[in-house]
């Protein structure tokens, strides 16, 4: 079994109960589709516990910004992806501990493919920055060719758009809730496994996705929602004048 986690945004919390659920299921493989930091509180301490447990991570759009730039980020996302460059570089921390950080996002990939799976942050047509939505199930022409990028695999995992979901080849768009929280592989698809630390489908609980039975030709697609401890979190991203409030306001609403 493959437990897949993505979009942690420095939330600690929230991991760590997602990672409770990990351990519980007895998961064999932990993987990373990348944004471990950006917007959340402690940048520092979630991204030390994936270099920890996760096989490997992948390359977030906000590990890109950190590194490069955030131009294109809004201005509370660039505002909190600048803070997190500055904790990652806190001269007040072991400078080892700061290059070990910052070796691990420079060491990414912006993809990983093994068997019959894809693995992405964003999408297959653009791996680090574009965002699959449930409405991108009726654009026929960026589906088909998100499609044609997966290549000869039938499975394209994903985070980034923070709301999970099964996107078929066929063309429609299956909800968790509408289909029992479980897909029994029968298409090519692109699974969106949401957002530990930052929900946005309405649900403030973390969301993960644990795979199992196959090399992505095969086998079932879970997804698990997991309770933590929102008010904590919520309370750290207020005690940072530099994290603007609604950072904070939108975790209790999963939006």
């Amino acid at each position: 079994m493959i437990a897949f986690l993505s979009d942690i945004h420095s939330n600690v919390e929230a991991l760590t109960a997602c990672l409770a659920e990990v351990d519980r299921l007895q998961v064999r493989r932990l993987i990373c589709l990348g944004d471990i930091i950006g917007y959340g509180p402690q940048p520092r301490e979630t991204l030390k516990t994936i270099m920890e447990r996760a096989e490997f991570s992948l390359l977030g759009n906000h590990e890109h910004g950190a590194m490069f730039y955030a131009s294109d980020f809004n201005p509370r996302a660039r505002a909190a992806i600048d803070w997190t460059r500055d904790q990652l570089s806190r001269r007040d921390c072991p400078r080892e501990e700061n290059m070990k950080f910052w070796n691990y996002l420079d060491g990414m990939k912006q993809e990983h493919r093994e068997g019959k799976m894809l693995f992405v942050h964003g999408s297959p047509r653009d791996p680090v920055r574009e965002y699959l939505v449930p409405r991108d199930a009726t654009d026929r022409q960026k589906m088909d060719e998100c499609f044609a990028k997966m290549g000869d695999a039938k499975l394209c995992f994903v985070g980034h758009s923070h709301v999970p979901g099964v996107y078929l080849k066929s063309g429609a768009f299956l909800m968790p809730s509408e289909i029992g929280m479980e897909w029994k592989v029968s298409e090519p698809a692109m699974i969106n496994i949401g957002s530990v630390g930052q929900p946005r489908d309405g649900d403030p609980r973390s969301s993960f996705v644990t795979y199992e039975g196959g090399d992505g030709a095969t086998g079932t697609v879970r997804f698990h929602r997991v309770a933590y401890d929102v008010q904590t979190t919520m309370q750290k991203i207020r005690a940072v004048p530099e994290l603007p409030d609604y950072l904070a306001d939108r975790l209790a609403q999963g939006k």
